[in-house]
């Protein structure tokens, strides 16, 4: 490996960690934890509810953690789950749930939003053209462990 790829790489690992330590230091002023701003993340892309699974998927999190963020999330009024078929489960915020989502992960939406809005179009398409073909690549090799 070059001396080029290798600082690349370390380079992009600073950037990652110090993204996922943003985020973290985020959740932690609004005053929720990083799974339940993950799941809340996750629901407000999607509307006011989820299905289960693509919360699961979404956020990388153990279907542990996001149970247990979940049955949090359910006792404190602010979550319940749907059943859609026999598997299949929906989660959908209540009202109360809706005004926790909007003022947590709400915010960071609103400053993600606001970061991509003032950069140049073409920024922002080449931005996601490299990210998803590093994440394609990283998928392919890691399939192949």
């Amino acid at each position: 490996m070059s001396e080029y790829v290798s600082k690349s790489l370390r380079r992009l690992n600073h950037i990652i960690s110090g993204t996922d330590a943003l985020y973290h230091e985020a959740s932690f002023r609004l005053g929720i934890s990083d799974s339940v701003c993950m799941i809340l993340y996750s629901i407000l892309t999607v509307g006011e509810s989820c299905p289960l699974n693509v919360i699961v998927k979404s956020t990388g999190l153990s279907k542990q953690t996001v149970n247990s963020a979940l049955r949090r999330l359910e006792k404190d009024g602010l979550a319940y789950l749907e059943a859609v078929d026999g598997r299949s489960k929906n989660v959908c915020l209540t009202e109360k749930g809706v005004i926790l989502a909007s003022t947590t992960a709400g915010r960071i939406i609103s400053i993600e939003n606001d970061i991509l809005a003032s950069w140049p179009e073409e920024d922002i398409r080449r931005y996601f053209e490299l990210s998803e073909k590093f994440r394609l690549g990283l998928e392919e090799r890691v399939g192949r462990l």
